[in-house]
């Protein structure tokens, strides 16, 4: 018996409009592949991803696609079986095999398989042909052909509910209506007489740990009499067995003594155990297979609790309750196929890097590739994986039940080796959506029947169809009806998990009120933040030259696809930051520091409450959302081009095995009960830890607390000595009134309290906790704020004088990644932060030019002079801001600043424009002086022209030694540059400059652009320049 063959189909496509005459055929640009993909490879189509092209590319889904090929076909010998067999037709194809229809297809997750041993042509090429009807027509169609339905949806239209198709391709609050089709997944051509249908595992680890039975079954088509099973872990054979065939079926049964046991990320090891299964004729090999398996005991755990209502709600592995912080996945691009495999895996490494112990599988996305749970498998994410059902009342007549069965069973066979899988959820929201819209659901009524005549039919699937598929193929399988579920109403925090969206959405409660909205397990909650200013400038069609390059521009609005977004982050940024929209590096700023402050403050009080046995009051916290699947402004914490905002670096703090955690109460009170003045006001800081490892560990918690205004320290004390972190779960430690100096003279509002955990002298956790909100604050520019390599360019150490809320590093080499980010600095202290891709003279800097004007007459004939150079500035590529401002202490001082991203852009800045009017400008009344300062203060540069014989200088200084060198001559000419010592609120250097005579009649121009007066640069917090 010859041995099964498998030939890819996947040479000399072609597609076209099904309308279209024949010679336009093109070729595919990939395979498997879409026709976006291909229309976009030919240049047929603008990219959809820039700027509004979504809208210009809206034809396609509302067309007929053809794709074709010819292949030839191995010899069928007599007895064989030659089978088509495709992954995934995305979504209406009719399938022609030599001008044979042989299958038609309604279900984008169904693999199919057909007999085509009657069919093939082996002394000739054989053509393949597939047509792709419009899934957006067809779903219409369907609408009008099921009246009686009432087809409610969130996101989308009615048209999605009865197409088995991905269903954000309809968009979504966070992506486009992109209604793709094609040949999305691999098609072979398989050649057998017998062949191994189906590998699959049942295995149980003993309570002890120290034995798990493994039952492996192999489902046989064809002829062959015996499979032979082998175990190998590590390359090394572990156990092997032979059995024979039985009605289709071999089945045996290995004891593993000691197994070696999958663990959750940080929790142990994640070794994987092969199964292979070979398919004997007559002990001849003819087919084989093999997969990946896990060993853990998995529990969740539902339990009454101590003290508080309801259930508990956590995943148990291996005998250890976990707690869940991670996020929700979404696919990570609209155009699937375009995805690697590289890719999937840099972004499961990316969540592991941040802490993350799951990943939540949302339900409007596809059941992922393989790569996906692989790569989960191996570096120990647990998986929450949804059904594909989101947001809608879907129908459930009965072709539609049986593709929908299908669709459960096959991904059901297809995932349920992984061990990283641990929950199957009917769907995303639908149940939300039942009681928002009043749809029937009787709590009373079990009869599943009866659930079909409803105008809730989805009741049947969720609470029948897919429990008994999982019932049936997954016996050992977690199912959870829907997400989010209780038993009753969905947005009851004391039982099953819950969507937390009253901050941004539903009451729009501040973000300070987290600890007030907890539940059992928040598998969705989140808050939007802008992407990375080189992903914006990605989609915008001139890039950095884009007139549409401002925050509230008409494009980067539309890559934001949140209904009110503009205001709710308008609400939240002006309750919480002195805010900017100008330069738009600012406002993403701002923006980030808001979504980074808001998803952190979630973690740290919810995981507050991850309290011990019958204590687990919260026991998982899922942001939404990991990724993006297209560049997007969002709730992601890391933008499609795997960019993390800074909620990402929050959120992996939050998550470390050890954390400290403080909130600041305020508690008000009148001196009597007869008046409402002279309030008493108590401020308070309550200070608690969390300790996610197995074991307990001993601390010190020392609190430290300074003046935001002035950087000194007033307080500095061990609070509590030899502390017993217990393990896994957090430990109330001390609430203490907020250290200040001088008691009832308010300096509450500007004293920062950092609190640290040491042990055995060693810090361990910090965390610095600041006055709320932020705006009130009065943050002072730093000195002698210092950022340097270190250690070969491994770390980076940051350190400033005074606190800085947010300080933010970042290099123009996306290849430099940082451990860290938006960090807070206090005095006295170097936060120390790895970073990898770097190197000795990599530039982390930050670029300053400041040009000062004689008089404000003298500025204002500047504008005037050369608004032409002006507007040549803000069109240059990484330029920020362009804007000028009095020195505080002489108003007769007026400044030009302008700030660049890269040395690139400022070297272009004096290629074309410094070093071309630098003399016309001196011989009209202007100073230059261009300070460039490197983080590492060793690649500072001073370049200044004189304002009497016009000689430029660049060179090298020391920042620390600013004043001195700023003190030198003119070494052509010996002019003195007048300097300006430096007093608290002003880090300029020059005063005024006298007997510079101004030219007369220049040719004028007028200047119609607007120039925004600000304050100077210190007055301003350190963090709303970015750095």
């Amino acid at each position: 018996m010859a041995p099964r063959t498998v030939t890819p189909i996947n040479k000399n496509w072609q597609f076209k409009q099904e309308k279209a005459n024949d010679s336009s055929y093109l070729p595919v640009a990939q395979f498997p592949t879409n026709v976006h993909l291909d229309l976009l490879h030919h240049k047929k189509i603008p990219d959809p991803y820039i700027g509004k092209n979504e809208l210009e590319v809206q034809w396609i889904g509302e067309t007929v696609w053809v794709y074709k090929t010819t292949f030839s076909s191995p010899k069928v010998g007599g007895g064989a079986k030659a089978v088509l067999a495709f992954d995934g037709l995305d979504t209406y194809a009719t399938v022609e095999l030599n001008g044979d229809k042989i299958l038609e297809t309604e279900n984008m997750f169904v693999p199919e398989r057909v007999d085509v041993t009657k069919n093939l042509k082996e002394d000739s090429d054989n053509e393949l042909r597939i047509t792709f009807d419009a899934a957006y027509l067809r779903g219409w169609q369907l609408v009008e052909e099921h009246p009686d339905h009432k087809y409610v949806v969130w996101n989308g239209d009615g048209s999605r509910l009865p197409v088995r198709k991905a269903q954000y391709h309809w968009g979504w609050d966070w992506g486009p209506a992109m209604l793709t089709c094609g040949p999305w997944r691999p098609i072979n051509l398989e050649v057998y007489e017998s062949f191994i249908a189906d590998l699959y595992t049942e295995s149980e680890v003993e309570k002890s740990l120290k034995k798990a039975d493994v039952v492996v079954h192999a489902t046989v088509e064809g002829k062959a009499s015996k499979v032979r099973f082998d175990v190998s872990l590590d390359g090394k054979k572990v156990a092997s067995e032979t059995t024979h065939v039985k009605d289709k079926d071999a089945t045996t049964t290995f004891h593993i003594q000691d197994p070696a046991l999958w663990y959750p990320i940080r929790y142990g090891k994640q070794p994987l155990y092969s199964i292979k299964a070979t398919l004997l004729h007559d002990d001849e090999e003819t087919d084989s297979i093999s997969k990946r398996i896990g060993l853990r005991k998995l529990e969740l755990v539902e339990r009454e609790l101590d003290g508080q209502p309801g259930t508990s709600f956590f995943f148990q592995v291996n005998n250890i309750p976990i707690f869940c912080g991670g996020s929700n996945w979404i696919p990570a691009d609209n155009f699937i196929p375009r995805i690697s495999n590289e890719r999937y895996r840099d972004w499961v490494k990316l969540a592991a890097d941040g802490n993350q112990f799951m990943l939540r599988v949302w339900g409007g996305g596809i059941y992922e590739e393989d790569v996906f749970y692989d790569a989960c498998d191996e570096f120990g994410i647990l998986v929450w994986q949804d059904f594909m059902f989101a947001c809608g009342n879907y129908p459930a007549w009965p072709d539609l039940l049986k593709s929908i069965d299908r669709e459960a069973r096959a991904n059901i066979k297809r995932l349920r080796h992984h061990p990283s899988i641990v929950l199957w959820a009917g769907n995303n929201e639908d149940y939300q959506l039942r009681e928002s819209e009043n749809l029937t659901y009787d709590f009373d009524d079990h009869d599943p029947e009866s659930w079909l005549k409803t105008d809730f039919p989805a009741r049947y699937i969720y609470e029948k169809l897919l429990p008994d598929a999982c019932k049936d193929l997954h016996s050992n399988a977690v199912y959870h009806i829907a997400s989010p579920w209780g038993g009753k109403v969905t947005t009851d925090p004391t039982i099953g998990d819950i969507h937390q969206w009253n901050v941004w959405h539903g009451s729009q409660q501040k973000y300070q009120d987290f600890d007030k909205l907890v539940g059992r397990f928040v598998s969705e909650f989140g808050m939007e933040g802008f992407p990375n200013i080189k992903t914006i400038d990605k989609f915008l069609p001139k890039g950095k030259n884009d007139p549409e390059r401002f925050a509230a521009s008409s494009t980067i609005d539309f890559h934001n696809k949140a209904d009110g977004q503009l205001r709710r982050l308008g609400l939240y940024m002006a309750e919480n930051f002195r805010f900017t929209v100008d330069p738009l590096e600012d406002h993403i700023y701002y923006s980030q520091l808001l979504q980074a402050e808001a998803l952190a403050s979630a973690y740290r009080l919810w995981k507050r409450q991850w309290q011990g046995p019958k204590k687990e009051y919260c026991s998982g916290v899922l942001v939404w959302q990991t990724n993006d699947c297209w560049p997007v402004t969002s709730w992601s914490i890391c933008d499609y081009y795997l960019r993390p905002k800074h909620s990402y670096f929050t959120i992996k703090r939050e998550m470390a095995p050890v954390t400290i955690g403080m909130t600041r109460r305020e508690h008000k009170h009148p001196k009597n009960k007869y008046t409402r003045v002279d309030i008493e006001t108590k401020v308070q800081v309550e200070i608690w830890g969390s300790n996610l490892n197995l074991d307990d560990l001993t601390v010190d918690c020392v609190v430290k607390a300074w003046d935001v205004e002035t950087g000194k320290e007033t307080y500095s004390q061990t609070v509590a000595s030899d502390l017993i972190l217990q393990s896994n779960r957090s430990t109330e430690i001390k609430t203490l009134d907020v250290p200040v100096e001088k008691p009832n003279a308010d300096l509450e509002a500007k004293t920062v309290v950092a609190a640290y955990f040491y042990q055995d002298g060693k810090q361990i956790a910090r965390y610095v906790n600041w006055p709320e909100p932020l705006k009130y604050l009065h943050f002072q520019k730093p000195k002698e704020l210092k950022a340097e390599l270190s250690e070969g360019a491994k770390f980076v150490e940051v350190s400033a004088e005074v606190p800085i809320k947010g300080l933010v590093l970042q290099s123009e080499d996306d290849g430099v990644k940082f451990d860290d980010n938006l960090v807070d600095i206090v005095p006295g202290e170097i936060v120390k932060i790895g970073v990898t891709g770097a190197k000795k003279d990599t530039a982390l800097n930050t670029h300053m030019q400041r040009v000062r004007f004689s008089s404000p007459d003298a500025y204002e004939k500047f504008k005037v002079l050369f608004a032409d150079t002006r507007r040549h500035l803000v069109t240059l590529p990484g330029f920020l801001h362009l804007t000028w401002w009095e020195h505080p202490d002489d108003r007769s001082w007026y400044n030009e600043c302008s700030f660049w991203t890269s040395r690139g852009a400022l070297y272009d800045w004096h290629k074309n424009t410094y070093h071309k009017y630098c003399k016309e400008w001196a011989a009209n009344g202007a100073i230059m002086e261009d300070i460039i300062t490197n983080f590492e203060l060793v690649g500072t540069r001073l370049l200044r022209v004189c304002p009497v014989c016009n000689h430029t200088q660049d060179k090298k200084y020391n920042l620390a030694e600013e004043q001195a060198v700023l003190h030198e001559q003119c070494p052509q000419c010996r002019f003195h540059f007048p300097v300006l010592e430096e007093t608290p609120s002003s880090f300029a250097v020059f005063k005024d400059v006298t007997g510079i005579s101004m030219e007369e009649g220049a040719p004028t121009k007028v200047d119609g652009s607007k120039v925004d007066k600000r304050q100077s640069y210190g007055d301003k917090e350190p963090s709303a320049c970015p750095m």
